[in-house]
């Protein structure tokens, strides 16, 4: 039965990450607030925020400025119910272009319980207060976190799960979406992976995050938020 079970085809070479481009601490937090707002859900409010974003955009350098540019202009021309069938089409019905990065590390086992109580911890330690009703270690959160915390905490959760970032820009590559173009620009904003990294993504590119193994328990109680808003209301 494991044979049978066992991937049939495996990708040799994982997609080549992108390269870091050197930025200022501003610029770096601002490429990551601009991915952060295109990366939610597109809703009523995006055609306010699109000309803002690009004036923000054309700041950055050139790599990312043409990168989101790029992607901003086409979704100008994108009418507001195709981005919504587009969103929901590639986050929502694809298991593999998932935006909740604890996902990739621990997959839809009991363990993921325990990562996600990890970046709860992690935004109050830095003193923050996730005012969402989405899950802790949803990317777009992550990313406003990482753009707006002063804290090295905010980097090591995105270094921790750079697997997670990878192998969802690999994905979205797959499937010719639009997206992979904005987590190439999350790439840019971090380091280079190094060689064990890549080995990682690889690894979980073919065999996909962890399967639970034993009797599923009940739901996970997580600790409650204290609802302080988002503050990032000069970009929205």
């Amino acid at each position: 039965m494991s044979s049978i079970l066992a991937p049939q085809i495996r990708v040799r070479n994982a997609p080549e990450p992108a390269k870091a481009v050197r930025m200022s601490r501003a610029d770096r937090a601002r490429t990551q607030m601009i991915v952060s707002l295109l990366l939610d859900y597109p809703d009523a409010g995006l055609d306010e925020k699109l000309p803002v974003l690009r004036a923000e955009a054309l700041t950055l350098p050139a790599p990312v400025r043409d990168a989101l540019v790029t992607y901003i202009d086409v979704t100008a021309l994108t009418e507001p119910a195709e981005r919504e069938r587009r969103y929901v089409a590639t986050f929502d019905l694809k298991r593999k272009c998932c935006m909740y990065l604890t996902y990739y590390q621990a997959g839809d086992t009991r363990k993921r319980g325990g990562a996600l109580v990890a970046f709860i911890e992690a935004y109050r330690e830095a003193g923050w207060e996730l005012a969402s009703d989405e899950l802790p270690d949803y990317l777009p959160a992550v990313l406003e976190f990482a753009a707006r915390s002063d804290s090295p905490i905010a980097d090591r959760l995105l270094s921790a799960h750079r697997e997670g970032i990878e192998v969802l820009r690999a994905a979205l590559l797959s499937v010719g979406s639009p997206y992979a173009r904005l987590m190439e620009v999350v790439g840019m904003s971090l380091a280079e992976i190094d060689e064990a990294t890549r080995e990682r993504v690889l690894r979980l590119i073919n065999e996909g995050p962890p399967a639970e193994t034993v009797g599923i328990g009940g739901p996970v109680e997580l600790p409650p938020f204290i609802p302080v808003g988002r503050p990032s209301e000069e970009m929205r």
